[in-house]
């Protein structure tokens, strides 16, 4: 079940390819964002070890199979074994800490203070294993104030000036949550890079480290980036913002059979987009002939000018005038749609595979490719506890290879 991109689960024995093979990570997290973090190392040729409580939130649902086995649970934790273990009894506990002081790595997002009530904060685990890297994530900041707070991808997008900037953008009354849990996913992919580079320093001198990474902070620095703007001044220059970004202009255009989402951003690319739709007078446009777009000040007014000629050409004939232009252009993907649109299947990006218990079912791509150890879908999501036995009665560091 194997192909070019190295995407899709296989069967076959004796493949360990991905730059961390050989490192042993132990998932102890919930939900998405410890889960996503830890998906990664496993995507990337790691042994992930998933310590799983009886009732984990990732697997409720009413879209299965079999109970437990959700859409979510399938991708965020393929390429793991899971243990099923209850931390609150001290035996089981117990064989908790045991794979965690032969691992070179935790992920964990459960709080501080259940996690040093269970004897598993960072300075009790270091003397266990000085080598562990203990990734920990939660909402706010361990010593802050809101440290206790129950954080969700809600509670953290407003925290972090993610309402307020998709009100703004949307000139809606009512704030809204962005319909993606981007403080969850972004959090991951921090967690991953960071604790890669904390593995890389473990490598060079035998040391582990803790690494925090609380949401809040994540995505704040995240969308400061671009929207600090003229606070980043003190005294401040200007409004916080990016002005593109917030351009109530920035929306699917409407064209002869159906839409495109084409976004001039130079005056050179708006004089060639009302050129191709047959507007000289619009070319000559005072507005779209100077050294660069007031978006501050003309944005809207020129985003009812290209959606006032876009429907002239179909959606594919703007696709060919952004490319040999280089305009910002590209098709409008509806979801129910993905597993159709010919970049999707080329890329493998959602490609179908046959699960042992629950058949077929569609796993999310790797989305980069290795020329020399190329990351590989090898274990499907397991069914809860399924690796029990194997891994506690196993040998301390078994062979990466078997299934």
């Amino acid at each position: 079940m194997s192909n070019s991109t190295g995407t899709r689960p296989t069967e076959e024995k004796g493949n360990a390819a991905g730059p961390l093979a050989g490192v042993r990570v132990i998932d102890m997290s919930t939900v998405v964002m410890g889960p996503y973090a830890a998906q990664i190392f496993g995507d990337l040729g790691a042994d992930v070890i998933r310590i799983e409580s009886p009732r984990d939130s990732a697997r409720l649902g009413t879209t299965h199979r079999t109970p437990g086995m959700t859409p979510l649970h399938l991708n965020v934790n393929r390429n793991k074994r899971s243990v099923e273990l209850n931390l609150k009894d001290p035996e089981e506990r117990e064989r908790a800490l045991g794979l965690i002081d032969g691992a070179d790595l935790l992920i964990t997002n459960m709080r501080a203070g259940a996690l040093q009530r269970l004897g598993m904060d960072y300075e009790n685990l270091a003397q266990r294993n000085p080598a562990l890297v203990y990734a920990h994530a939660q909402g706010f900041r361990p010593d802050s104030s809101r440290a206790e707070l129950a954080a969700y991808d809600e509670t953290v997008q407003a925290a972090s000036g993610m309402i307020d900037l998709a009100q703004r953008a949307g000139d809606i009354g009512t704030p809204v949550v962005l319909p993606s849990i981007l403080a969850d996913k972004v959090t991951a992919l921090t967690i991953a890079y960071s604790a890669m580079a904390a593995l890389l320093h473990q490598r060079a001198t035998g040391e582990g480290q803790r690494v925090e990474v609380p949401m809040a902070d994540t995505l704040l620095s995240f969308n400061m980036i671009e929207h600090l703007q003229g606070n980043a001044f003190e005294p401040p220059m200007g409004p916080t913002g990016f002005p593109n970004s917030l351009n109530q202009g920035h929306r699917a255009r409407p064209t002869k059979d159906g839409l495109v989402m084409i976004i001039p951003y130079t005056p050179r690319n708006f004089r060639d987009l009302f050129a191709a739709a047959g507007r000289p007078d619009l070319v000559e446009d005072p507005r779209v002939n100077g050294e660069f777009i007031d978006v501050r000040q003309d944005g809207q007014d020129l985003a009812q000018l290209i959606e006032s000629v876009t429907p002239e050409l179909a959606s594919d004939e703007w696709i060919e005038v952004g490319t040999k232009h280089s305009i910002p252009v590209g098709p409008v993907l509806r979801l129910d749609e993905a597993t159709e649109d010919p970049y999707v299947r080329e890329g493998h990006l959602l490609d179908v595979a046959e699960h042992p218990t629950e058949g077929s079912y569609r796993v999310v791509g790797i989305p980069m490719n290795f020329s020399r150890t190329p990351a590989s879908v090898r274990k499907h999501a397991p069914l809860p506890g399924q690796d029990t036995a194997e891994v506690l009665g196993g040998p301390d560091r078994p062979d990466e290879t078997q299934e």
